[in-house]
């Protein structure tokens, strides 16, 4: 069970973030030179970072960050001592916190902007806490987990007026900036079909949960690290990097790789939100003759097609192909039977009516279909690159944070994350209508979610034809929890 003290905890520390928020959001986001007063060094070239999150994926941002050369490490935050302790010994100067509500309501004067790369589940909460404190945000693809906090997100970043960036480093890539020189040049005429595919997951999915209760390491806070999600005892192996597979806290495939397979097709022929959806997903066998239903956990695969309406950069709809778990599209005929499809494992492909092209992860090594037409590609370059591609994302945050809101471009602002986040999470509400089961009165169980196409109403967030799913889009957190927005 929950415990009392740390609800009021909770309940208090929010409070307090909001009040201060409200108090000094005009005043945090003035620069710095302005607030220090007389006799006070302007540290104009410098960007005094936070991270919340800091093993893993979130241990490389940090140093990425760091390795630009105009960042400092201020503070590190994370609700696992042992899996922060390497980065904490990397820079031994930060102050260490478990709890980033109280990171926030101590520090917050102390620092000028966020990384946040906890579960999915938790993106959110954190981001919105953080810029209402007047802190630029870096968070960790998918942007959220939910599509009503996608959209949110997306507002609050113009509304604060913040320097926002999510970490899908294939949107600094040259790779989409070619593709679009490429299109934009007319040379594989209008696209109609997309395609992108991942061998992922690479975590167990499609299985029921664990009913072997386990003891929670000294160096976990379990009730933390759950967050906004439901009261769970905690199970062996699901942290740190199991929770993807499952709904409560992670968003399958889609949320691990589609921000870096579907953001090329975003940027080159500006799609945006979605109209349609529908989708097919891979069953286990929890015996010879029996399917397995375990609607907890995301399935082992799926093939998701969305459809976008026309852009100023299409003639018409286009259809976006999602495959996971291995699945991938026809190879084209224009690939010789040894040539690599994708980078063999993930890829994109756009068929136009005037020829094909395809790129690998992280829209990387993009090519003309049928790859002899590599050789003689005569297109000017017209998008500026930048400079080291996709390691040069995190860079190009901190320059743009030092630089101060709406002044330098990054490439993945929550105004492009956002929907291309809403995206997937529409995706991802058709893989779960799947797994929606009715009993009959005679006992005969139906699924009234599969084979049916979910029609979206974006300005309402609701798919208009089956309820059942609408409860995804804006999931009730556990109580004590709220995105306070």
């Amino acid at each position: 069970m929950e415990k009392t003290n740390k609800e009021a905890n909770a309940a208090s520390r929010r409070a307090f973030i909001k009040n201060t928020a409200i108090a000094s959001a005009a005043f945090m986001i003035l620069p710095r030179h302005v607030l220090g007063g007389k006799g006070f060094t302007a540290p104009s070239d410098r960007l005094i970072v936070a991270g919340i999150g800091v093993g893993g994926k979130g241990a490389g941002d940090i140093a990425a960050f760091y390795k630009s050369g105009k960042a400092e490490i201020g503070f590190l935050c994370d609700v696992d001592t042992k899996r922060a302790a390497g980065t904490v010994k990397s820079f031994p100067k930060a102050k260490f916190y478990k709890d980033w509500r109280e990171m926030l309501d101590k520090e917050h004067k102390n620092f000028d902007a966020v990384s946040i790369s906890t579960p999915d589940h938790s993106h959110a909460m954190i981001t919105v806490a953080a810029m209402q404190l007047g802190k630029h945000v870096y968070v960790q693809k998918p942007l959220t987990h939910d599509i009503y906090e996608a959209r949110k997100l997306t507002e609050a970043a113009k509304k604060y007026k913040v320097v926002t960036q999510m970490g899908n480093q294939g949107a600094s890539n040259d790779g989409p900036r070619q593709m679009k020189e490429w299109y934009d040049a007319g040379l594989i005429g209008d696209v109609h079909t997309v395609y992108a595919w991942t061998d992922r997951p690479v975590w167990p999915q499609g299985i029921p949960w664990s009913a072997n209760k386990a003891e929670i390491p000294a160096n976990l806070d379990w009730d933390l690290w759950l967050n906004t999600a439901p009261y769970k005892d905690y199970v062996d192996k699901l942290v740190p990097f199991n929770w993807r597979g499952w709904w409560d806290y992670g968003t399958g495939a889609l949320g691990d790789m589609g921000c870096h397979l579907i953001e090329a097709p975003f940027s080159v022929l500006g799609l945006k939100y979605a109209t349609n959806v529908q989708a097919s997903v891979g069953s286990v066998y929890v015996d010879e003759f029996k399917r397995g239903y375990f609607p907890e956990s995301c399935p082992p695969s799926s093939h998701v097609t969305l459809t976008f309406p026309k852009t100023p950069k299409t003639q018409g709809e286009v259809t976006l192909h999602w495959m996971d778990g291995g699945i991938q599209p026809t190879r084209p005929e224009e690939l010789d039977a040894n040539d690599v499809f994708g980078d063999g494992g993930n890829g994109t492909l756009f068929i136009g009516t005037k020829g094909k092209m395809m790129s690998s992860t992280y829209s990387a090594n993009p090519r003309l279909l049928p790859l002899s037409r590599n050789k003689d590609i005569k297109v000017p370059e017209k998008f500026a690159r930048v400079p080291n591609g996709a390691n040069g994302h995190y860079a190009q945050w901190v320059e743009a944070c030092i630089a101060g809101y709406g002044k330098k471009e990054v490439s993945s602002p929550f105004e492009i994350a956002g929907p291309l986040t809403e995206a997937l999470l529409m995706a991802n509400l058709a893989i779960r209508g799947n797994d929606v089961q009715r009993t009959s009165a005679d006992g005969k169980v139906s699924y009234p979610g599969r084979n049916i196409q979910l029609l979206w109403d974006n300005d309402n967030m609701k798919v208009t034809n089956f309820d059942d799913v609408n409860q995804y889009v804006k999931r009730e957190y556990r109580k004590g929890w709220t995105l306070g927005i």
